[in-house]
């Protein structure tokens, strides 16, 4: 492959957003590590469409320890792409990992102890092969680990350098309320929360967790905002051979029941109506909700990017 020089016009086909109160702005489209780039996938694929991304206006990738598979190999892929392409550019990426997931043997390497959360960011940087991270997050709460070690550690964490700013993934609203309070308390303020919220699933807006981060200045960035796929066209008419239902890991079977396949036909009309596919309508309404920052996106080819990123051009 050709040395990688950026596309001159990227951030002319990008539209950002400000991240709560903070001085960051982030794509409204980001690009997710969590499938497609482990050591199983082929690293030509993975590399077209890193680069795609970039010279789209996507500036910020997101990964966690344990994504592959096997664990670790998508921060090792991201490195790679690193050194081979991004490494000139390394001040217009924002890159964000995470810990909270099991990743190691032994009582170490899981949930939210502080030598768990700082031995798992230094793995990370090295598979990385960065000086630093942009963003820090705790990937899950811990109901066994007292909040205030999880959350003094974040607070160490970037006070040595290793991670500007932290997040939390997936806390339940007291647990989140107080994070934000003990960060703010300590100059850290938490940057961004990460949940999950589509056409089918809208628990941090109803649990309020959205409205808190609006009014804590906290920005709120979705996961799974297609669903794992059954927001597109492919579950329509059935699970096609090859999806990644068929194949029944993450996305299983027995979740597209009937009234699933209604509601996702009913989205499917609507977004006809509007002349639209359904990925972008679906994505669309996300981006929608007061207090969203971004949606993050998974991709197997460039294609499929391409037509994600439809949603970040209204």
């Amino acid at each position: 492959m050709e040395e990688y020089k950026a596309d001159e016009k990227r951030y002319e086909q990008m539209q950002y957003a400000r991240c709560g109160r903070s001085g960051i702005l982030l794509p409204k489209v980001s690009l997710g590590f969590w499938h497609n780039f482990g050591a199983v996938d082929d690293y030509s694929r993975c590399r077209q469409i890193a680069r795609y991304a970039f010279d789209h206006g996507v500036t910020h990738f997101d990964l966690a320890n344990n994504y592959g598979p096997p664990y670790g190999s998508a921060e090792q892929t991201l490195g790679r792409i690193i050194d081979d392409d991004l490494r000139p550019y390394r001040d217009e990426l924002f890159i964000a990992t995470k810990a909270g997931y099991d990743m190691w043997p032994g009582p170490y390497g899981n949930w939210g102890s502080r030598k768990y959360l700082t031995a798992s960011l230094d793995q990370s940087l090295r598979r990385m092969r960065l000086d630093y991270v942009d963003l820090f997050y705790s990937h899950r709460y811990d109901p066994e680990t007292p909040l205030e070690e999880t959350l003094q550690a974040l607070v160490d964490i970037v006070r040595s350098g290793k991670a500007l700013y932290v997040g939390i993934s997936r806390w339940p609203l007291e647990a989140t309320r107080f994070a934000f309070r003990y960060l703010r308390e300590r100059d850290v303020p938490c940057l961004i929360y990460q949940g999950r919220i589509n056409l089918l699933d809208r628990a941090p807006i109803e649990e309020g967790i959205l409205d808190l981060c609006r009014q804590e200045g906290v920005g709120f960035i979705s996961f799974s905002p297609l669903a794992q796929g059954l927001l597109t066209d492919r579950y329509l008419h059935g699970i096609p051979d090859g999806s990644r239902m068929s194949k029944g890991k993450f996305l299983r079977p027995e979740m597209l029941t009937d009234d699933v396949l209604a509601r996702i036909r009913t989205y499917n009309a609507q977004a006809e109506a509007e002349g639209r596919p359904l990925s972008e309508y679906a994505l669309s309404w996300i981006l929608r909700q007061p207090g969203v920052t971004s949606v993050l996106v998974g991709a197997s080819s460039t294609e499929q990017l391409q037509k994600n990123l439809h949603a970040a051009s209204e």
